[in-house]
């Protein structure tokens, strides 16, 4: 991701989103995961793996349709920058 688009992202981190992809090891089965804000999301998703959980088919999907969805890459990048930022109200 470029800086700009983290900004956007950062900026937009209250916006409704969706985590779909995120399969739960425990279990083998898809995780049926709330809708969440977007930085909540990206915190979700970038460190789920901690928790047992496979984010490499993740999407988290936020904003007006055909806006790009964020792949598990783009949490872990968009965390590694802005950390507890993207959570914060």
């Amino acid at each position: 991701m470029t800086d700009d688009e983290m900004e956007a992202v950062l900026k937009n981190r209250a916006m409704p989103a969706r985590i779909m992809g995120v399969l739960d090891m425990k279990t083998h089965t898809e995780a049926a995961l709330a809708e969440r804000r977007l930085g909540e999301a990206v915190q979700f998703v970038a460190l789920a793996p901690m928790d047992g959980y496979d984010v490499r088919a993740s999407a988290v999907l936020y904003g007006k349709k055909g806006t790009e969805s964020l792949r598990a890459k783009d949490c872990q990048q968009l965390w590694a920058k802005h950390g507890k930022a993207l959570v914060e109200k």
